[in-house]
C-alpha cells in the first residue's frame, strides 16, 4: 500500500502548497482522493499514469477538494482516454461536472459514471475481489464524507512440507491457497487450514477531511492500519476549529489513539503557519506514531 500526497494545505493554493488531493495504490487500484485545483500538474509532477485512475473520491463540494476536478475530466478526454472512469461524490456534483462540460460543449469520449452519494450512515460504495471502500460521514460545514479502504483476505499461503506429507497433487495447490478444502491422492479430504497458514495481513486506509471532531467514527475506523485525518488548526486556534467545522492536531490525534490506528498522518494545514512540525508536536502528546503529510511525499506501507 502506497500513499502520494499532491497537496496538503487547506483553503487557497500558493507557490509552493496545494490543496488537498492524494493517491492511494492499494492491492493494484490506484485511487485518487479528492481534487483540489493544480491537481492535474502534481499528477504530471511525480509521473503518476492517468490511464492507471479509474475511480476518483471527493469528499466535498468546497473547491480545495474539487476545483481541480473537470480540468482532469477535460484533460482525459483530449488525451483520448477510453477507459471508463467513476466519481463518488456528494449529491450535486454530477450536475457541477455536466454543466460545464455542456458549456463548454467537450463531452467526453469515454464513459463518465457518477455515484452520488446522500447518507449520513457509513455505507459500502465500492467492493470488488480485492478492495472494498466504505463511506465515513463526517461533520463539517457542508455534506461531507471520509473514505476507508480495506484489502480483502489475500491467497492463504501453502505449508509445503504438510502439502506433501498429504499427498496432495498439485493440480490442488491453487486451490488450497485460495481457502478450500481438497481431497489427496488417496481420495481423502484434507482440511485446508492443516495445510495452509494466512497470507499477508490485509492492509487498510482511512481518509478523514474536512471533519471537526467526531468520536463516532471511531468504530468505522477500528484498528486501520494508516488514518489520515485533517489537522487545520494547532491548539492556540482550537476556537477557530469550532466555528469552521475543522479540527486540531491534538483532536486528529486523539481520534486515532481511540481508534488504535497504527499510524496517523496529519494534514490540511491552514497556511496561516510559518512551518508544520509543530502540529507533529502537539499530536505527539497524545499518539506516538504521528507522520506529516507534506505535497509530494510518497508514504509506503508495503
Amino acid at each position: 500500500m502506497k500513499l502520494t500526497i499532491l497537496g496538503c494545505y487547506s483553503a487557497t493554493p500558493r507557490t509552493l502548497n496545494n490543496t488537498t488531493s492524494q493517491v492511494l495504490e492499494i492491492n493494484n487500484h490506484m485511487f485518487l482522493i479528492d481534487c483540489g485545483e493544480g491537481t492535474q500538474v502534481q499528477l504530471r509532477k511525480h509521473k503518476i499514469k492517468f490511464n492507471r485512475i479509474k475511480h476518483i473520491f471527493i469528499s466535498h463540494l468546497h473547491g480545495d477538494h474539487f476545483f481541480g476536478l473537470v480540468g482532469l475530466i477535460s484533460t482525459f478526454r483530449l488525451l483520448t482516454r477510453e477507459t471508463d472512469l467513476h466519481i463518488y461524490g456528494p449529491k450535486g456534483i454530477k450536475e457541477i461536472v455536466v454543466l460545464q462540460l455542456k458549456l463548454a460543449d467537450s463531452w467526453t469520449n469515454y464513459n463518465l459514471y457518477f455515484h452520488e452519494l446522500t447518507s449520513k450512515k457509513s455505507e459500502l460504495i465500492f467492493e470488488d475481489d480485492k478492495v472494498e471502500v466504505h463511506t465515513i460521514p463526517l461533520n463539517h460545514r457542508v455534506y461531507t464524507n471520509g473514505y476507508l479502504f480495506k484489502e480483502k483476505e489475500g491467497l492463504r499461503k501453502l505449508k509445503m512440507n504438510a502439502v506433501e506429507d498429504a499427498n496432495i497433487n498439485v493440480a490442488y495447490y491453487r486451490k488450497l491457497t485460495q481457502g478450500f478444502d481438497v481431497e489427496n491422492e488417496a481420495g481423502v479430504i484434507i482440511k485446508n487450514d492443516s495445510v495452509t497458514k494466512p497470507g499477508a495481513k490485509p492492509k487498510s486506509y482511512a481518509f478523514c477531511s474536512d471533519t471537526m471532531y467526531k468520536e463516532d467514527i471511531v468504530p468505522i475506523i477500528k484498528d486501520v492500519d494508516v488514518l489520515y485525518h485533517e489537522s487545520t488548526f494547532l491548539e492556540q486556534h482550537a476556537h477557530l476549529a469550532v466555528r469552521t467545522k475543522h479540527a486540531t492536531a491534538k483532536e486528529a490525534a486523539y481520534i486515532a489513539k481511540q481508534a488504535q490506528a497504527s499510524v496517523l498522518i496529519l494534514g490540511h494545514y491552514s497556511t496561516r503557519y510559518d512551518g508544520i512540525s509543530a502540529f507533529k508536536t502537539e499530536a505527539e502528546h497524545v499518539f506516538n506514531h504521528v507522520e506529516l503529510a507534506e505535497d509530494g511525499k510518497t508514504f509506503d506501507f508495503s
